[in-house]
């Protein structure tokens, strides 16, 4: 969540709690982090919530479990080299030399 805790109502932080849900903000002096979430939260709004009228949460648990695997699976993303995250992850984890010399 955003780093302004001031925009945090005091109904969700409850319900964290009672959940022993940690919320966690942004780093200090991070600003991009907010942005790879609102990117992810606004692809999931357009792709998903705001395509389909649901009849219940079962159709919107395996609709998003479709979509969140096909983002993470097929999808190519260009902050990846032009890959999904899971490829990305797997060249990441099969190099045996630093991640400072992949090409950014």
């Amino acid at each position: 969540m955003d780093d302004d805790p001031e925009l945090v109502a005091q109904g969700l932080l409850d319900w964290c709690e009672y959940n022993r849900i940690n919320p966690r903000h942004i780093q200090p002096g991070n600003p991009t982090q907010e942005g790879y979430v609102k990117r992810y939260n606004r692809s999931f709004r357009d792709e998903v919530l705001d395509a389909y009228v649901f009849d219940d949460l079962e159709q919107v648990r395996e609709i998003s479990a479709g979509w969140l695997w096909i983002y993470n699976d097929e999808r190519p993303h260009d902050a990846l080299e032009s890959q999904p995250p899971a490829v990305f992850r797997a060249l990441i984890e099969s190099k045996t030399t630093s991640t400072s010399e992949l090409s950014t």
